[in-house]
């Protein structure tokens, strides 16, 4: 595949050369897009760039912007109206959208970028790009009057080259320096000066058709290719945009937004586009920010709760106890008596409905900030911060509370509960002991031992 990279250098070394040697219209229209459909080659053969949307979408921008080379080319030479020159200037505009898309994904082609990091990167980039309109469009401004049309163009061009370099720089950033980064920055660069030079030149009507500029947006796209075979840092991720060059691009565009308002006719009306493309990057980014803090916090809270009762599980409890060490206080564990015959009698639906009541019974018993937790099945731990002999009291009321019987379906269960208490001496043994506790109060018929 070595010989495909070097097709886009080749060809424009040929057109150069041809170029000079010829003055014919045909040199203009084949061996200079010619070098376009090279550069596309050197995209798609590029080898290790595995996102599923990087070189398709880079390739289809580049056919779409030699489409448009094409026609402005023939319409040199021959008349073709006004929809051949609307046509050109639309699948030129085009290339930039898809160009957003696609090159920056090239920086992180082998990993997953996160959606933050791109609607980071792009906010970046558009904000940057609001700064970049506003001071370049405000001299230009008055050159466009007369064809609206015409207008529209050279006011979009611009405004999508500076968003497409920034964006481009963002995710740059976002992702670290590498040769890639660097190549395809270089090579975006050169496309986006020349497009803004080309501006400068139209309006002070000195740009010739076939002159130097021309080769600025092949060298720019054959960069861009080349860009394809350099080496990334796919093996790594980047730190991401500092949260601090992002506010401060939404504050640029909310600044230029209250200047505008505040002086209508200080900056061309057009430098709105950025600008509220900006903002409602920021607020979207923001509302997925809370969306997905808010699942997080949802998926932590699930994680850590007992589905059946409600309250939290064993995970919990161990974590609990993590904090707890230091603190004055006892750890109970409580086993259920004969609640295996229930299940078996009557039904594990029966059973569920059981430990539901038995968890309202226990936490009406408990004084506030004490932590109740069902560690499963027939199970359940309590976190107790006061003297020893309260918690023994607290245990006894827990015990208490399974001495009259449960209605369920019309039938009358009964059952009983073991209790362990361990004091809290500071140890890593605290949930052991406990348990220790429990098991011997459950085997000798104690109802409540404590350690």
């Amino acid at each position: 595949m070595q010989p495909v990279r070097w097709l886009g250098i080749a060809s424009l070394i040929l057109y150069i050369f041809l170029h000079q040697a010829i003055s014919s219209p045909w040199v203009e229209l084949l061996a200079y897009n010619i070098v376009a459909i090279a550069s596309i080659a050197v995209v798609l053969s590029a080898p290790h760039i595995s996102d599923p949307i990087t070189k398709p979408f880079t390739a289809i921008a580049i056919t779409l912007w030699t489409l448009g080379s094409l026609i402005a080319s023939a319409s040199s030479f021959i008349t073709l109206g006004t929809a051949a020159s609307v046509s050109s200037n639309l699948l030129y505009l085009i290339f930039y959208p898809i160009a957003v898309i696609s090159l920056p994904r090239l920086l992180a082609a082998s990993r997953k970028l996160k959606l933050l990091e791109l609607f980071d990167a792009s906010i970046v980039g558009l904000g940057l790009g609001t700064l970049g309109t506003a001071i370049l469009m405000k001299p230009l401004a008055p050159h466009f009057v007369g064809n609206i049309g015409e207008t529209f163009f050279a006011i979009m061009f611009p405004i999508s080259d500076l968003i497409l370099l920034a964006v481009v720089v963002a995710a740059m950033a976002t992702q670290g320096f590498s040769r890639r980064g660097l190549t395809l920055t270089t090579g975006v660069l050169i496309y986006t000066s020349t497009d803004l030079y080309f501006l400068w030149q139209q309006t002070n009507q000195q740009y010739l058709f076939g002159s130097l500029i021309d080769l600025g947006w092949l060298i720019g796209l054959i960069i861009i290719a080349e860009s394809f075979w350099q080496t990334g840092i796919d093996e790594q991720r980047g730190n991401g945009l500092s949260p601090i060059l992002v506010s401060i691009s939404v504050s640029l565009s909310a600044t230029v937004l209250a200047l505008i308002a505040l002086q209508p006719k200080y900056f061309p009306r057009f430098v709105l586009i950025p600008a509220i493309a900006t903002l409602t990057l920021a607020f979207t980014r923001m509302a997925i920010a809370l969306m997905q803090a808010r699942n997080i916090g949802e998926e932590r809270i699930l994680a850590r709760t007992d589905e059946l009762t409600g309250l939290p599980n064993r995970r919990r409890l161990v974590s609990e106890i993590d904090t707890f060490i230091d603190k004055k206080g006892s750890l109970l564990l409580l086993d259920l008596d004969g609640f295996k015959p229930i299940n078996d009698l009557h039904g594990h639906e029966t059973g569920d409905k059981v430990l539901q009541q038995v968890a309202l019974r226990f936490e009406r018993v408990l004084p506030a900030g004490a932590l109740l937790a069902r560690l499963g099945g027939d199970e359940f731990g309590v976190l107790y911060e006061g003297g020893h002999d309260s918690a023994v009291e607290v245990a006894l009321a827990l015990k208490a509370t399974l001495s009259y019987p449960f209605h369920i379906n019309n039938q009358e269960i009964r059952l009983g509960v073991s209790v362990g208490v361990a004091e809290n001496k500071g140890e890593r043994d605290l949930l052991v002991r406990a348990d220790n506790a429990m098991y011997k109060a459950k085997r000798e018929g104690l109802g409540v031992y404590q350690l």
